[in-house]
């Protein structure tokens, strides 16, 4: 494994069948647009695979400097077997922090100060508005206090296609009774999740 960078051909390069990682329409376009204005992009990451490079990570990289015509792109060369290439796949694109939120903030507001939101938008993965509330947000100047009972607590599980669809229209059929939904759920996670306690409630009491 090397960390030295390469320049290769972009014909050489080739995607990797098992890359998981996924980018919307949107995102795509504003990292078109950031490379195409800044010439400047993180390297890629690859493998040899016979006379060419299998992409670990960067495929979507690499399909923007084809998208704007580039002949060649800069990247890292490893030389990995096939397990610890899965591992890599399943691993670099998810891996990451969170953000800091006043440095967040303080950072959109100094580059506010240069771009205007419109053109901001163009370049991060945000929507205008979204940039628009955070530049006039306040920096906290200390930890929030929130009430225990007013955070949310995710619920995880996964369901095949037959149990989804039954799911679903029991909760189509709950989200159309009144009694059934709280008059504080207002979006529709909050009434999916007051729908299914009802739901619950219903079970334990029909068991007991």
């Amino acid at each position: 494994m090397t960390n030295q960078i390469q320049t290769i051909a972009i014909d050489k390069l080739v995607a990797h069948p098992d890359n998981p990682n996924r980018m919307s329409k949107k995102n795509f376009a504003k990292l078109v647009h950031n490379i195409e204005q800044t010439a400047r992009y993180e390297p890629l990451v690859v493998r040899p695979k016979g006379d060419c490079f299998q992409i670990i990570n960067g495929h979507h990289r690499w399909r923007a400097l084809q998208q704007l015509g580039y002949k060649a792109a800069e990247a890292v060369v490893w030389d990995v077997d096939d397990h610890d290439t899965h591992i890599l796949l399943a691993t670099l694109n998810r891996l990451g922090g969170s953000d800091v939120l006043d440095k967040k903030l303080a950072l959109l507001q100094r580059l506010n100060k240069r771009m205007r939101a419109r053109e901001l938008a163009k370049v991060l993965p945000l929507r205008r508005p979204q940039i628009e509330r955070l530049t006039h947000l306040k920096r906290p100047t200390g930890p929030a206090r929130i009430a225990a009972d007013r955070l949310a607590n995710p619920l995880v599980f996964f369901l095949n296609d037959t149990q989804r669809q039954i799911v679903e229209s029991a909760l189509s059929l709950a989200r159309q009774s009144k009694s059934v939904i709280s008059a504080k759920a207002t979006t529709s996670a909050g009434k999916k999740a007051a729908a299914i306690t009802r739901m619950a409630q219903h079970f334990i009491k029909s068991s007991g």
